[in-house]
């Protein structure tokens, strides 16, 4: 991207131009790091002389100046966008609000008969969630068949910063294609944990809504959201996977063991900063910033941003 700020290798070739008097030639700094004076080229940082091939440092205050303008421009760009998109897909909302709805939501437990009926439920509570999903899926080895298109959906929601956590039975082990699964999804943040000990299959979407099977053949459902059922639920879920085994995924698939996160993330994180404060300090979203520290936990194992930045205080270089 143009409106990228130079990179320690750009700033370290325009520091040693300076060095220089500000002025080399085209042919040194190509040799120096071609990469870089391209790119300090490209901002406007270094100008290129085409009568004897030298180049000059100008100052960067009017880089400055430029960049500030062209992302305030952005910035409004994006936001008539933004505008726009509202406003054109405010009937699509309205057709969305006024379907038919069980009324009295707040205080229901509903029973679906029909298994594809209870797909589109879960399809639009996942559409809806902000937060986070709690997962039991008790069995061994997860179905090939829908493994793929899992895989890319919570993916997605990860990236997000949407938090997931899953429960698998020992079975999961033993089943290559599923350990690869999941490391997969720990890669990507995701907390996978495993329990030697019967429960039942379960899902809860942003702790208001909970769906528990209702039929041994998973052909039914219960769509929970009563308060007091709901608050039952997830302490079950608590329960259960305080007493659950952390896997390395990574190591059981013989993958390498890697975060994936920048080191600054880390680095922030250890000093105390918050999720806010990283991103603002990185020029990341606060999403991209929650996916990241999603990893460190997995990682980690630590329940809580204080737990990570604690053990990330001790942690190796």
């Amino acid at each position: 991207m143009k409106d990228r700020l130079p990179d320690e290798n750009e700033r370290a070739l325009y520091r040693q131009v300076m060095e220089q008097g500000g002025r080399v030639t085209f042919r040194e700094a190509m040799q120096q790091n071609a990469a870089a004076t391209l790119r300090l080229i490209e901002l406007g940082l270094l100008i290129h002389h085409d009568v004897d091939e030298s180049l000059s440092a100008v100052n960067p205050r009017s880089v400055v100046d430029r960049l500030s303008a062209e992302l305030r421009d952005a910035a409004i760009r994006k936001l008539a966008r933004s505008q726009r998109a509202s406003a054109q897909l405010e009937d699509l909302v309205h057709a969305y609000d006024q379907a038919p709805r069980r009324p009295d939501r707040a205080h229901a437990v509903e029973r679906v008969h029909d298994r594809l009926q209870i797909r589109h439920r879960i399809t639009q509570l996942e559409s809806e969630m902000h937060e986070e999903t709690l997962a039991a899926q008790p069995g061994g080895a997860r179905p090939v068949g829908q493994m793929q298109q899992a895989l890319k959906r919570s993916l997605a929601f990860l990236a997000r910063g949407i938090g997931i956590r899953t429960l698998y039975q020992p079975g999961a082990l033993a089943d290559p294609p599923t350990v690869d699964y999941a490391a997969t999804l720990a890669s990507g943040g995701e907390r996978i944990r495993v329990l030697d000990e019967p429960f039942r299959r379960m899902l809860i979407f942003d702790r208001r809504v909970a769906i528990i099977t209702a039929s041994p053949d998973n052909n039914q459902a219960a769509f929970v959201e009563d308060p007091a059922v709901l608050a039952t639920l997830i302490d079950l879920f608590e329960r259960d996977w305080a007493r659950a085994t952390r896997i390395d995924w990574h190591a059981l698939a013989g993958r390498p063991r890697g975060t994936g996160v920048p080191k600054e993330v880390g680095a922030l994180l250890a000093q105390g900063l918050t999720q806010r404060a990283i991103a603002s300090r990185l020029g990341l979203s606060e999403r991209t910033v929650a996916a990241h520290i999603a990893r460190l936990r997995e990682l980690y194992d630590a329940e809580t941003l204080f737990q990570l930045g604690w053990q990330l205080r001790g942690a190796p270089e």
